[in-house]
């Protein structure tokens, strides 16, 4: 059985990560709230997007841009969002592993697909399995707006534009709530799964169909990306949040089986001592 001072020690130590993890705990449910709200609040623009999208490419027969045509697939390409860090729960276990389930399904060899990935801990996997990265992104912000994340969402565009890959696949973890998120796998290029407007409208465009998809068809594509990229940090936040909450009260449910162990000892201890007495006591008599 373990001393007095054992009991006590892990006691103590116990507390202090306790308070470790519930002030990460109110962290990251401070984090989560704004998350959460910058994902809902993109929800509007990007059903208005998809729309205005649905009906232009539904609309006319004159549609015609890259990104509408399937091509010949020589080369997949998976833009995986993990996070930047562990202490997340089952978060980026969950993204690596249905990543790896669908490369095994889809694929016999690693040069048919490049991997794009965001967040540390996905990109530090994949380089130790010797995948090929096409594109790289870590240390991102918490709440990142669409501004700071523009390069990279154009950058994974351009690079199905000039061949780089023919196909574009997006893992991501999609928010339902603080204590529900799934894992999506969305195509997202070539855009041939737009659905058509639930109430088409008709649009007169001008100069031309093809110069508007050629600024409006990249910004719904990149669009695509970043909803995906902010229901991820939400997911993120609120299973760093879960994780952490589990973690406070696992050990604060440890500190009371030590604490009923550490007054179990003293008692024997105690009731030893008084033994101790009453024996030494009757022996001098």
């Amino acid at each position: 059985m373990a001393s007095l001072r054992e009991i006590k020690g892990r006691i103590n130590s116990t507390k202090k990560t306790s308070q470790i993890t519930k002030a990460m705990q109110m962290v990251s449910t401070s984090k989560m709230s704004r998350a959460e709200m910058n994902a809902k609040s993109f929800v509007p623009y990007m059903e208005k997007i998809q729309e205005v999208v649905g009906s232009i490419a539904h609309g006319t027969t004159d549609a015609v841009h890259p990104m509408l045509i399937h091509r010949p697939v020589k080369k997949s390409a998976y833009l995986v969002i993990t996070g930047d860090r562990g202490l997340v729960g089952a978060y980026n276990s969950n993204i690596i592993r249905r990543v790896n389930q669908l490369l095994q399904e889809r694929h016999k060899s690693k040069d048919e697909y490049g991997l794009i990935t965001i967040g540390r801990v996905g990109r530090d996997f994949y380089k130790k399995q010797g995948h090929n990265i096409l594109l790289e992104i870590t240390g991102l912000n918490d709440h990142p707006n669409f501004n700071e994340v523009q390069s990279i969402t154009s950058k994974t565009v351009d690079m199905f534009s000039d061949g780089t890959y023919d196909e574009l696949y997006i893992i991501y973890t999609h928010y339902i709530s603080v204590i529900q998120h799934d894992v999506i796998v969305k195509k997202v290029l070539p855009l041939t799964d737009i659905a058509p407007a639930a109430k088409p409208f008709i649009y007169e465009f001008e100069p031309n169909v093809e110069e508007i998809l050629e600024v409006l068809l990249p910004q719904y594509a990149e669009s695509l990306i970043f909803g995906a990229l902010l229901e991820s940090k939400a997911s993120e936040h609120a299973s760093s949040m879960m994780a952490m909450k589990n973690a406070t009260d696992n050990a604060m449910e440890l500190i009371n089986t030590l604490t009923i162990s550490y007054n179990r000892a003293r008692q024997a201890q105690i009731t030893q001592e008084i033994t101790e007495i009453v024996a030494g006591a009757s022996a001098l008599e």
